[in-house]
């Protein structure tokens, strides 16, 4: 019986040695904001009107939405850094209810939206203003 659990011991040692670890390397956090990026990117070189973006042909305007995709999903990475770091652990309000809502909503994802959207418009203007 003995002889027998120190098998099954050894089988279950060999078992680990082959563990592959089979989660996803990047946050899902990180993709999502680098999608979030690139639609914003594209929302805003698409419904733009003004004259950088209009006399700007079809490769200045994909280049401008890849670089302006990267400094968004930058920004908002920047963004996420400053919120951990910042991020009160109480809230205090003489608002009311909905002044405590605006302060949370503000707090899950405030410096991340603007962190995106100043990189986005910075990258998505500097591509465009010289072409």
């Amino acid at each position: 019986m003995e002889q027998q659990n120190l098998n099954n011991h050894e089988k279950q040692d060999m078992d680990d040695d082959d563990y592959i670890d089979d989660s996803f390397p990047v946050s899902t956090k990180v993709i999502g904001w680098g999608i979030a990026a690139i639609a914003f990117a594209i929302f805003a070189v698409t419904f733009n009107n003004s004259g950088m973006v209009l006399r700007a042909g079809f490769f200045g305007k994909a280049f401008a939405v890849l670089i302006g995709a990267l400094l968004g999903w930058g920004g908002a990475l920047i963004g996420d850094a400053l919120c951990r770091f910042a991020r009160p652990s109480a809230v205090f309000t003489q608002g009311g209810f909905f002044s405590l809502v605006f302060l949370k909503l503000f707090w899950i994802a405030g410096p991340q939206v603007i962190g995106l959207a100043i990189g986005v418009m910075l990258g998505i203007s500097q591509v465009l203003s010289r072409i």
